[in-house]
């Protein structure tokens, strides 16, 4: 099955954590299979890898790490904050835009869906880190190794790239800071974005422009979020 994944989504540069990971992968795949015979699970088999897929190793410029999938009908792809062109933008994603339109003044209409492949394609690795989840129920796969793959990543791309900026928002998200060199890399944290602490420390934080200022400090594309 790992080798189907590979296959699936075309992951050359990424080849060596998956053959890293291969084991404990082929064991939390065949979990993931059976509880799709039985039940919903989220996203669907074709998006899981799709942050690995639509931003190829070489091309990090920033991560983004999140939690678990959307857990309702048709939202998660496979790209942390985001989901599918047409469904209702969630709160914290809302409000990752609010944070934008304020950052970089623009307009208030700037955002009409919240799909974020754009991102992505820039080089904005958007990872969950818990790639699968049950329908309606949030955290179901935390336990079944998915933490213990993404935490790899992360140590991967620590590793083997110099200037990456980690976006790290909320408590989740700001443990894997023991895993990031701050010497080589910029890591800038704030509270979540959830309507439930945007206001702690979110909004206002002005990641975006930091991130920006930060790429182009180093000759490289800012994104055009």
């Amino acid at each position: 099955m790992i080798l189907w994944c590979i296959i699936l989504i075309n992951l050359l540069n990424w080849k060596h954590i998956f053959h890293k990971n291969k084991s404990r992968l082929l064991k939390i795949l065949n979990i993931v299979s059976q509880e799709r015979r039985k039940k919903t699970i989220y996203p669907n088999k074709f998006d899981v890898f799709n942050a690995f897929r639509f931003t190829p190793f070489h091309k990090i410029k920033i991560v983004i790490i999140g939690q678990d999938p959307y857990y309702n009908f048709n939202q998660a792809h496979g790209l942390a904050f985001s989901v599918q062109e047409g469904c209702v933008i969630p709160p914290s994603l809302i409000n990752i835009y609010k944070e934008i339109i304020n950052d970089l003044s623009l307009p208030k209409n700037y955002y009409n869906n919240g799909d974020l492949t754009k991102w992505a394609i820039q080089g904005v690795f958007l990872l969950n880190t818990i790639l699968t989840v049950e329908s309606g129920k949030p955290k179901s796969h935390s336990n079944i190794g998915w933490q213990e793959f993404t935490d790899s990543v992360i140590q991967y791309i620590n590793d083997y790239l110099n200037g990456v900026v980690f976006l790290l928002w909320g408590n989740s998200a700001q443990m894997k800071k023991r895993i990031i060199n701050h010497n080589h890399h910029l890591v800038l944290c704030a509270s979540h974005p959830s309507p439930l602490s945007a206001y702690l420390g979110f909004f206002g934080c002005c990641h975006f422009s930091k991130s920006n200022i930060f790429l182009k400090n180093q000759n490289r594309c800012p994104i055009l979020w």
